[in-house]
């Protein structure tokens, strides 16, 4: 499991008037290349008068497959700068479609390159993107002796709070980045004398979109 990767969380649109062509393009996020080419039919379908529905996508995290489209435009002129835009981006399990309505007016293979690529990148530009993080979820239980301890250690690291239950004892679930898991717990039983030891409950992903803490399996 790779510990950060970009992606698309909130799909995105964007479009390009170039000479009366119009470019819309839209970004998603997919986890397979089933997944990519089930959306790629369905906009087919949703437009199904334009001239193009040129894409491009990258699905997998550590040796991503990468493929892309012309759809009928001249060879190098629309999939690849797609393609372009998406790994410039660093985005992995995620898509690019670009339709075309043809205004009447040929733009040159130079003229399409700067259309396709600016019309992936402002529907980049309108999607949520997320770096997310590979952390453990750490259950710390602890007698109220040390939460605030606990908390000021946490909030000095950043350190996302999934739940807190406040009973007999008090028992807090962390997200911690899988890098600093060691550091923490060492930091953890000095600053108690021992008394608390972190419970690893495994590892998951993880993403701050707008402020807001989000988990995902993968």
């Amino acid at each position: 499991m790779v510990i950060e990767y970009r992606t698309v969380y909130e799909a995105g649109r964007g479009e390009v008037v170039e000479k009366k062509s119009r470019f819309i393009a839209d970004v998603v996020h997919v986890e397979s290349e089933e997944e990519a080419l089930d959306f790629i039919e369905s906009i087919r379908k949703k437009y199904w008068d334009a001239r193009h529905h040129c894409f491009a996508y990258s699905i997998g995290t550590e040796r991503p497959v990468l493929r892309f489209s012309d759809d009928g435009e001249p060879s190098g002129t629309a999939g690849k700068p797609i393609l372009e835009v998406l790994t410039g981006e660093k985005l992995c399990n995620s898509l690019i479609i670009v339709t075309r309505y043809f205004g009447g007016t040929l733009l040159g293979t130079g003229g399409l390159v700067r259309a396709y690529t600016a019309s992936a990148q402002e529907g980049v530009k309108d999607a949520i993107i997320v770096d997310k993080k590979l952390a453990g979820r750490l259950l710390v239980t602890c007698d109220y002796t040390w939460v605030g301890k606990l908390q000021y250690m946490a909030a000095q690291s950043g350190y996302e709070t999934l739940s807190s239950d406040y009973s007999d004892v008090v028992r807090t679930e962390l997200l911690v980045p899988v890098e600093e898991i060691g550091g923490f717990t060492k930091k953890l039983a000095e600053a108690t004398a021992g008394q608390v030891v972190p419970e690893d409950l495994g590892r998951i992903y993880y993403a701050v979109p707008e402020g807001i803490c989000v988990t995902f399996e993968s």
